[in-house]
């Protein structure tokens, strides 16, 4: 997966670029096809927003948090993301037994 982090009125440090990287790394482990994400941080007067928006097996996908504190709100993002992908992995998944005929 790959991700194109931007910042909003607001620089991204190495830190914070390794923080969403290991949170993001966790989605992996679904197996879908996921092309780039963009993950777009930013601050308005005491709010941190984030926002990711990509495409993950030919449908688009987006999310939108915020809260007080930015490393709270890339965890409420991964949370909404993972979410998401939990849900489409499901629907991929059928969990119904093959039926035979009888005749």
């Amino acid at each position: 997966m790959k991700l194109r982090l931007t910042g909003r009125h607001m620089d991204i440090t190495p830190a914070l670029r390794d923080y969403v990287e290991t949170r993001f790394g966790r989605l992996d482990r679904y197996g879908l096809k996921v092309g780039s994400l963009q993950v777009v941080l930013g601050v308005e007067k005491l709010q941190h927003k984030a926002e990711v928006v990509g495409a993950v097996n030919g449908k688009r996908m987006q999310a939108k948090t915020s809260t007080r504190e930015m490393y709270a709100t890339i965890d409420a993002l991964v949370d909404r993301v993972d979410a998401q992908f939990r849900k489409w992995k499901e629907r991929l998944v059928n969990h119904k037994p093959n039926r035979t005929r009888k005749p």
